[in-house]
């Protein structure tokens, strides 16, 4: 790994280093750097317990316990410069034990975390803001849990096992962690390795061909179908005028699809009332990205006819800037997401409102990204 110099148009040799030179802790360090920017794994995660040991009759604990956007538990455990012989082992224990959180236990222990950490915020709330959820019924833990290693060095035997294990539908992932000087500068580089993230969508839908759709209340089933099947004519409305926002995102249950750019989230939003496109910061707890993006709300509002939305959310680690409508100014109607017969309609208001809308802040967001390094 290099460092460039834009200036004198060189490159400087980071000096690939062991977390133990460094003196840095597997808790103290690692497991808080993920914990505080869960984006390092490659998605977005929603951390809701450290070094949890809340299992009948044991005294185990994990490292991280995260919800993923489909409300499914993420069981992530690290290790620094060797993962050691057990930690497969470590972790499917911890994973069967999770297995069985219910919904209310799940959202017990993210309060529980909250209020151990002086965050004056609402586990639910958070929740259903995290999955982008269009009402107050959640359903989490639903599907097969997840298991997330981190570690600088994989022993044979582990990634041997771990291979084994996906190939028998355990979803699991290996990230390697490796830490480079320069001087008295620290970098860490977190790189996926298996699966490899170019076979990974391949891996989840030959699987997902292969298993029978677990038993869900039929509401709960018509809705997901319909939202995949909303957020992929999306994709197809974009591919026809050669817009690309979407072109590496899958079409999900979600009532939210996105793309990451840095610390924020480029989202198309179904809300209860309204159709939304936005900018999303998932982890702006201390306000320094709102507050610098609001130096340039004049200018934004000018190019927006001033209906750009600011939300700072005081109480919660996020923040976004949006840009919505309500349902019945698109269509005169009160059938909302629901009723197919309008989609053609949002999904033209997505189309414009998301073109207009980055193409004035996302100049903004790349300035001010370069003003918070």
């Amino acid at each position: 790994m290099y460092k460039v110099n834009k200036k004198t148009n060189s490159v400087s040799k980071l000096e690939q280093k062991l977390f133990k030179e460094l003196h840095i802790k597997e808790r103290e360090h690692l497991q808080e750097w993920i914990a505080n920017n869960p984006e390092m794994l490659g998605e977005e995660l929603l951390i809701i317990q450290k070094e949890f040991d809340g299992f009948n009759d044991t005294l185990e604990r994990l490292d991280l316990l995260a919800l993923d956007k489909e409300g499914g538990l993420v069981i992530i455990e690290n290790k620094l410069d060797d993962t050691g012989r057990n930690v497969v082992w470590q972790a499917l224990k911890y994973t069967s034990y999770c297995s069985t959180l219910t919904t209310s236990q799940i959202i017990k222990i993210y309060q529980d975390y909250l209020d151990e950490n002086n965050i004056s915020e609402d586990a639910k709330e958070n929740i259903i803001d995290f999955l982008g959820s269009g009402d107050e019924e959640i359903l989490l833990n639903k599907n097969d849990q997840r298991i997330i290693f981190v570690a600088n060095h994989f022993r044979k035997e582990v990634t041997s096992t771990v291979l084994w294990l996906l190939n028998h539908d355990i979803q699991i992932q290996c990230f390697r962690a490796t830490p480079y000087s320069m001087g008295e500068e620290i970098f860490l580089q977190i790189e996926q390795i298996i699966p490899l993230p170019e076979t990974k969508e391949f891996m989840i839908d030959a699987k997902e061909k292969e298993k029978e759709e677990k038993s869900k209340s039929k509401v709960v089933e018509d809705r997901e179908h319909r939202l995949v099947e909303f957020w992929s004519k999306l994709k197809e409305v974009l591919i026809a005028d050669n817009i690309n926002y979407l072109d590496n995102v899958t079409s999900k249950p979600h009532f939210s699809i996105g793309f990451l750019n840095g610390a924020g989230r480029y989202a198309f939003c179904l809300g209860k009332q309204s159709l939304r496109v936005e900018l999303y910061f998932g982890n702006d707890s201390n306000k320094k990205i709102i507050d610098t993006m609001a130096k340039y709300n004049n200018e934004i509002q000018s190019k927006l006819d001033n209906k750009v939305i600011w939300e700072r959310l005081e109480a919660k680690k996020a923040s976004r800037i949006k840009y919505e409508i309500p349902y019945i100014e698109i269509k005169n109607t009160d059938g909302k997401f629901a009723t197919t017969e309008n989609w053609d309609a949002y999904l033209n208001w997505y189309k414009d409102s998301m073109v207009k809308f980055y193409k004035v802040i996302s100049p903004i967001w790349e300035k001010v990204q370069k003003e918070l390094d």
